[in-house]
């Protein structure tokens, strides 16, 4: 199967167009070695965000991404993952961080992608120095590169 990727903005002006979004789960995945998988990615209002934050997770407000990833029923089965960020959120974390709107919304779809295959980084500032971390700055240098910032 190969890596089919949707992604929808509902009621949103997307801040990435689909085919970049594409590219940049595409990207991430191909480096991390995955030839098969389904994943989605949704963009949400802040509201929207705060409502799945607090059903999903039981926290408080809107949050910049929730990823979700999927149960494979057999290991040959494709990795499958959902991914939902919130634009107005990655923009107030972008310009406190001092930078663009897309690299930081980019930087989210690689990190929810790397979720989806189950890397994790711990909490607080010690994630910036994790191997998840890292993976995922080297993946957006990449995309940077190829011009998908």
């Amino acid at each position: 199967m190969p890596v089919v990727v949707a992604s929808s903005a509902p009621g949103q002006r997307a801040p990435l167009s689909a085919a970049r979004v594409d590219a940049l789960v595409q990207l991430t995945l191909k480096a991390e070695g995955v030839h098969d998988a389904i994943i989605s990615v949704t963009f949400l209002s802040s509201r929207a965000m705060a409502k799945m934050n607090r059903e999903q997770l039981g926290h408080a407000g809107a949050t910049d991404i929730i990823t979700f990833e999927l149960t494979r029923p057999v290991a040959t089965a494709p990795v499958t993952g959902d991914l939902y960020i919130c634009p107005d959120v990655a923009r107030k974390n972008a310009k406190a961080w001092g930078v663009s709107p897309r690299e930081e919304i980019a930087r989210l779809v690689i990190h929810g992608t790397l979720h989806t295959l189950g890397l994790e980084h711990p909490d607080g500032e010690s994630r910036v120095g994790s191997p998840m971390w890292r993976a995922q700055e080297k993946y957006l240098r990449a995309a940077t590169r190829r011009g998908l910032v």
